[in-house]
């Protein structure tokens, strides 16, 4: 018997070299673009950079995704970065959004806020349950047309507090986006509880 018969083999991790991959390295360089965003909010004076910035790095989900799909590089390093690095753009974006106060003002309040995170908190805790469970718990249409929508909010909010565009129709688009934005977040949290609660009854 050599040494390696005799040795134990070792389980493998669920995170191992297969997680270094293009798909996981473009999800880390998000999350990267999305602290220069926030530091590009909180320094002011450059929402068109900050706009443009955060519609990059919101439509690298797309691209991330679609690459670990074609070339069959979904890890568990890739499924639980992608959806953390999406809440942190996002919500990341309504909050430093929420600091801007003056003229003009963003449009975002605390209510919305605090309505689009508590949705992704108690949305995430479900998945984790019902994914620990063995249950497919994935997003489905009014969930990534709620993603949508926030992205979409978040832009136009951004482009708002520009002086380079003095449009005056902007904040009213603005507030209506932010409020449809939040209703579809709302709307879709609802959608989701009840099919949590119908998988878990199903066993």
């Amino acid at each position: 018997m050599n040494q390696s018969e005799a040795e134990p083999q070792r389980k493998k991790g669920p995170i191992g070299r297969e997680s270094l991959n293009l798909p996981n390295f473009i999800t880390c360089t998000r999350l990267v673009m999305a602290f220069v965003l926030f530091a590009l909010i909180s320094a002011q004076g450059w929402w068109l950079t900050s706009a443009i910035l955060f519609v990059f790095a919101a439509s690298t989900d797309a691209l991330d995704g679609y690459l670990a799909r074609k070339y069959k590089q979904i890890t568990v390093l890739g499924r639980i970065l992608d959806p953390f690095v999406d809440k942190v753009i996002v919500c990341g974006s309504f909050v430093f959004l929420l600091e801007k106060k003056g003229v003009p003002e963003s449009g975002v309040t605390a209510w919305m806020v605090i309505a689009i995170i508590g949705r992704e908190m108690f949305v995430s805790s479900l998945r984790g349950i019902l994914e620990k469970e063995g249950k497919d718990f994935s997003a489905n249409a009014i969930g990534k047309a709620k993603m949508v929508l926030q992205c979409v909010a978040i832009t136009v909010s951004l482009l708002s507090l520009s002086p380079d565009l003095p449009w005056p129709w902007l904040p009213g688009a603005r507030d209506v986006l932010l409020w449809a934005a939040v209703a579809v977040t709302i709307w879709s949290g609802l959608v989701y509880v009840i099919r949590a609660f119908t998988l878990l009854r199903t066993g």
